[in-house]
């Protein structure tokens, strides 16, 4: 098959026609150095990267081609900094690769994340002083920094997106929990606005969480239905199993798209601003009795970014 035909034919290349982005939730070194991560942006339609602390975990602990930098390193550093000093030369590495994305997208895609310590999860200066050093020592514009949406994290976000630092906000769960997300982006695109920033250059995800809470809510139903008076109860406990997690990304999306038609948010489309896109993350199946590509098949959706 030649090349321009594999492009129409691929699946994840079609998605664009929907509006919607393939990131890849996953990075290690051999990615990028073998070329791999660049034909899966060429050939496969790849719009981003994302990483997190396990992720590096499993590619650093899991091969050998980390050896001789963490040997390096240590000399000067502790665990930590060997640790960022990798995860900053991927992060840089594979976002160059990703530039033509970001070019051609109008800074719309072609991003790579990395996360803040989780130790700063409940610490809000912390957060932003962390996610403002790694934004200055990675030295890419395309590059988000990982914060996450919790009571601390937030204000962290609207701070960080008013000094013009791209973020993703990870680990969202709840649709209350996101429109606090969306109102503290729009809050921070304000505060940037207000001080003369550029608005258009600023970029924001909210990674809003999938396949866990049908973990969570399918356990539940299990023990309903040891419970279960009669057959009519049996079969309405057994509908629901599989659904709630996808209802739920909807019912989130339906947030997306009212926070994103008020004549507040106008004034700043009209500075050049870009909505904060739903990313549908932890989308992998995690009962092996539903199919593969359930949490992708059925979020498909104008203005949406998933991992997988």
């Amino acid at each position: 098959m030649n090349p321009v035909t594999q492009r129409q034919t691929n699946a994840l290349v079609e998605l664009r026609n929907y509006g919607q982005s393939v990131w890849l939730d996953y990075i290690r070194r051999s990615l990028i150095t073998s070329g791999e991560l660049k034909r899966l942006v060429e050939e496969d339609g790849l719009r981003g990267v994302t990483s997190n602390p396990s992720i590096f975990e499993k590619a650093i602990t899991g091969s050998t081609e980390y050896d001789e930098e963490i040997r390096s390193a240590a000399a000067d550093l502790d665990a930590k900094g060997v640790y960022e000093r990798l995860a900053v030369h991927d992060i840089q590495a594979a976002a160059d690769v990703l530039k033509p994305v970001y070019e051609d997208s109008n800074r719309r895609d072609g991003y790579v994340s990395i996360e803040v310590s989780p130790e700063l999860a409940r610490n809000t200066e912390g957060t932003v002083q962390e996610a403002k050093r790694l934004w200055s020592w990675i030295g890419r514009e395309n590059v988000m920094i990982k914060v996450p949406g919790t009571p601390e994290g937030l204000p962290a976000v609207k701070r960080l997106i008013a000094s013009g630092i791209n973020v993703n906000v990870t680990l969202l769960f709840s649709q209350d929990v996101y429109r606090n997300v969306a109102e503290a982006y729009i809050q921070g695109l304000e505060e940037l606005a207000a001080g003369g920033g550029d608005v258009s250059k600023v970029a924001s995800v909210a990674s809003f969480f999938v396949s866990r809470i049908d973990t969570a809510v399918d356990a539940i139903l299990e023990e309903k239905l040891k419970t279960a008076r009669d057959a009519g109860e049996k079969e309405t406990i057994e509908q629901l199993a599989g659904k709630v997690a996808i209802a739920n990304a909807k019912l989130a999306y339906e947030i997306y798209k009212d926070a994103y038609q008020t004549r507040r948010w106008q004034a700043l489309e009209a500075q050049g601003a870009q909505t904060q896109r739903l990313l549908w993350a932890s989308t992998s199946t995690k009962n092996p009795a539903y199919r593969d590509t359930i949490y992708v098949e059925e979020l498909i959706g104008q203005d949406t970014v998933n991992t997988i």
